[in-house]
């Protein structure tokens, strides 16, 4: 096996270079998310009486569960790990995955890891760097988080437990990466798995936490047999603050160990460039269609679309699903009535829980129109748009194309949310048309904010192409957590307002209103104008 890790230590210190703006931007964000959710916790939540009051409405509320975590106290670490406990297990998912691909299935598809190899490298070391930067990118957010905690005068037991069940979250996450990336044959494709992955971990641990027990106590529950499913169930199973046990964090480490075993495993079994999961060979002759950039386009995006349409209809029928258990727990509960409609608008209370799951919909589909558009930086770095240009398509309508397909996707998603979330809903309710037509034109309407991003992703791509990755998604993150999470984070209304997603009116709760939408999409066709002029008279940049 030593032969195998030769070079691993250089490609070891390449990765971190090459991620030296990435993973601090990553450890450092998630570590203000923490600090700052705690601080606005503290002005909100001030005495123990507050938070019982939040808890008790919480226990009593399905949605809140499934987005937040099972209460186990009042104490103030208890609080912070009923908020936002999972949402640092996602995020340290993802800048895992992320991590892993790049400097894996990325590196193969671009030819980096074929150029590496030419030299004295063994067959297991880039695989082996790229975990070991990952482990450490997730040891040193443990012990920031872990830090940030005790800094704040928390206990240790209870801080460490957090910090390392955040990291070795990220760990589980970063070994399904490390496999995908030798299954799949792409790094799009390996990402997507990998967010797959953290999407049905999120959801199952949702699941699980939602149909829990509420204790006697009638502000404490215990999670459902779900959350033992769950990589992310297993994190906050650990009980930061409560029972602090630090026994469930065998299992994300053992899934990370397997993980890893099993794509080095793989690596002796393929070749360099190949997936365990050869793509098909094309026919013939290609369609019709592909003769235009506009079938291109499709032919490039149809794939990653109909992933996002599959999770988002899942999503969608859960919220139809969920109304009836929601109502009930309104039914003569003030507190719950109050919470959900500081979530959701002014409107019904049922209203109001569509309009908070509308809303999470919504930003899930500005993160579908990022990843969409962003295909045109890959086409161009990989060198497939240089050959498609030197023929008599225009460059205008080779990027026509692709924000064509990218904005159909967006509506289509959208509409799918709308539809599978009112028609379920509508049957259970028993009013299937007027639910079905509510909750399509709520859908609809988070439309605006997509618009934004993909404006913002053109107008990055005509004037900085070579950070257009970097800086559109650290875009879409920084709308999603003014606009999103602003009122957890306390922020001002101010800083909130300089995200598109704070301006969409709460559909169906809230009050009609068209100007917002209307501004928002003037601003985001001025955006898009700009960065289609921009790209029209820059050079390729590889």
């Amino acid at each position: 096996m030593g032969g195998t890790l030769t070079g691993t230590a250089r490609l070891a210190r390449l990765a971190l270079r090459r991620d030296r703006v990435q993973l601090p931007l990553w450890i450092l964000g998630t570590t203000v998310l923490l600090s700052g959710t705690y601080a606005a916790a503290q002005e909100q939540f001030p005495t123990e009486a507050d938070r019982l009051t939040v808890l008790r409405t919480a226990v009593e509320t399905p949605a809140i569960l499934m987005l937040r975590n099972v209460p186990t106290g009042t104490s103030n670490g208890e609080m912070i790990a009923f908020q936002i406990f999972p949402f640092l297990v996602v995020t340290a998912g993802f800048m895992s995955t992320l991590a892993v691909v790049r400097h894996t299935r990325q590196n193969e598809e671009t030819g980096r890891t074929e150029m590496v190899s030419s030299m004295v490298v063994g067959r297991h070391a880039s695989l082996a760097a790229a975990m070991i930067v990952t482990a450490g990118a997730n040891l040193v957010l443990a012990g920031l988080l872990a830090l940030t905690l005790l800094g704040n005068g928390e206990p240790t037991a209870g801080s460490l437990t957090l910090g390392l069940a955040v990291g070795a979250g990220g760990l589980a996450f970063a070994a399904i990466a490390a496999v995908a990336a030798q299954v799949s044959q792409t790094a799009r494709a390996a990402n997507g798995i990998a967010a797959a992955a953290i999407g049905a971990a999120y959801l199952v641990r949702g699941l699980g936490d939602a149909l829990g027990e509420i204790q006697p106590s009638g502000y404490t529950m215990t999670t459902a047999w779900p959350s033992w499913l769950s990589p992310i169930g297993w994190t906050t199973l650990t009980q930061p603050f409560a029972g602090n046990r630090w026994w469930v964090l065998g299992l994300p480490l053992a899934l990370a160990a397997a993980g890893t075993w099993l794509a080095f495993a793989l690596t002796n079994r393929r070749d360099i460039g190949m997936g365990m999961i050869a793509a098909r060979p094309g026919p013939a002759k290609a369609v019709p269609g592909l003769l235009s950039p506009l079938g291109l386009a499709w032919r490039l995006q149809r794939g990653t679309l109909l992933g996002w349409a599959i999770a988002i209809g899942l999503f969608g029928v859960t919220i139809g699903s969920l109304s009836g258990a929601v109502e009930a727990a309104f039914d003569g509960n003030e507190g719950a009535t109050r919470t959900i409609r500081e979530l959701g608008g002014d409107g019904s209370l049922i209203d109001s829980f569509y309009s908070a799951m509308l809303a999470i919909i919504g930003a899930m589909v500005a993160g579908y129109v990022v990843q969409a558009l962003l295909r045109v930086r890959a086409e161009e770095v990989g060198g497939r748009a240089e050959p498609t240009l030197a023929t008599g398509v225009g460059r205008l309508r080779w990027l026509g194309s692709h924000l064509v397909v990218t904005v159909f996707g967006a509506v289509l998603l959208l509409a799918i949310a709308g539809i599978s979330a009112g028609l379920v809903a509508g049957v259970s309710a028993g009013n299937t048309g007027d639910r079905l037509a509510d909750l399509t034109i709520a859908a609809l309407a988070q439309l605006a904010p997509a618009l934004i991003m993909v404006g913002f992703v053109l107008a990055v791509f005509g004037l900085v192409p070579r950070l257009t990755v970097g800086i559109g998604w650290a875009g879409f993150a920084i709308a999603l957590i003014f606009g999103q999470l602003g009122e957890l984070l306390n922020l001002p209304q101010a800083v909130r307002d300089i995200s598109p997603f704070s301006h969409v009116p709460a559909l169906p709760a809230g009050e009609a209103s068209v100007t917002p939408l209307v501004l928002l999409a003037v601003v985001a066709v001025a955006l898009g104008a700009a960065g289609m002029a921009l790209f029209r008279r820059r050079d390729l940049a590889l």
